[in-house]
């Protein structure tokens, strides 16, 4: 390798600490999610909420959205895990590498609602709060990948194409050694990085607010997921000639429009708070009666 001709794939995918091993795959994932959190909890106490209260509501959705990407990963690759002989505990093995953001989302989503009702909280100010972190949780994650060698793209002789060892078990097959590839984990990291940045841009500039910036999450987030997908190699299910991710995009493109389209026709105007009805506590903090104020 010569410099500024390729990009090295690191020789090490975890390191141990005792007798602990940290999988540095988990470790992005991880810290993403620390990092969305404490920017979702920033958000909602600027609209009025309590410090710390998004971290009630990760407890929730978190675990939720762990397990969603899991198994929406695992479905859709169904080849990967069941086979004659296989062995059914790697389904459970996150730590490998293997977790979809649809089905993440999906799931968390469903976490963060119920999280956001014990919390009373309305669903649409966390999903709000919440959207440009997972396009930052999302790219930091995708240097998980980088340190797996996995899910890189066709052949490119550009100078920032991806070294991946002819060894490496996800080195396509009947390809000549030596070759290097486009680096998806860089330019999904770039696209999710710089929409957050975009979409917190456009969130202050125009009071994007009852789940619109959710909805623009959906079709950034896809619309980056859709040209970089047309470029993998890795192997996917194909449906009607498409690999199921494309499908996935397309379909995350369509809900944000429409989601986008019908909050703005039902709700024109601003959010009235941040609360579910009877929840605000400022509504029940006890009041002075008249006749104290009178006598102060």
């Amino acid at each position: 390798m010569h410099f500024l001709t390729s990009i090295p794939s690191p020789e090490i995918s975890f390191i141990d600490l005792g007798p602990v091993r940290i999988h540095f795959y988990a470790l992005f994932i991880l810290t993403g999610i620390v990092i969305s959190s404490f920017l979702a909890d920033s958000r909602l106490h600027a609209r009025g909420a309590q410090r710390g209260v998004f971290l009630d509501i990760a407890l929730w959705a978190v675990p939720a959205g762990i397990l969603g990407g899991r198994f929406y990963h695992v479905i859709t690759h169904p080849k990967d895990y069941f086979y004659e002989g296989a062995d059914l505990l790697a389904t459970l093995r996150i730590w490998e590498g293997g977790m979809a953001i649809y089905g993440a989302v999906l799931f968390g989503a469903v976490g963060a609602w119920w999280g956001a009702k014990q919390a009373g909280i309305r669903f649409w100010p966390v999903a709000d709060a919440v959207a440009p972190g997972l396009l930052i949780a999302q790219g930091i994650g995708r240097l998980g990948n980088y340190f797996n060698q996995e899910l890189f793209g066709v052949p490119t002789t550009f100078w920032w194409g991806l070294e991946i060892p002819s060894d490496n078990p996800a080195y396509p097959a009947g390809l000549p050694e030596g070759l290097t590839f486009h680096p998806t984990f860089a330019y999904e990291m770039i696209w999710n990085l710089s929409a957050a940045l975009i979409l917190i841009y456009l969130g202050k500039r125009f009071t994007l607010q009852w789940g619109k910036q959710i909805a623009l999450y959906l079709v950034f987030y896809s619309l980056g997921r859709l040209w970089i997908e047309s470029i993998r190699i890795d192997p996917s299910e194909i449906i009607l000639g498409l690999r199921v991710n494309i499908w996935s995009a397309l379909i995350g493109i369509a809900i944000g429009v429409i989601l986008f389209w019908v909050q703005s026709r039902r709700h024109p105007g601003l959010e009235p708070d941040i609360w579910l009805k009877g929840r605000n506590p400022a509504e029940s903090e006890p009041t002075q009666p008249a006749e104290e104020k009178a006598q102060a």
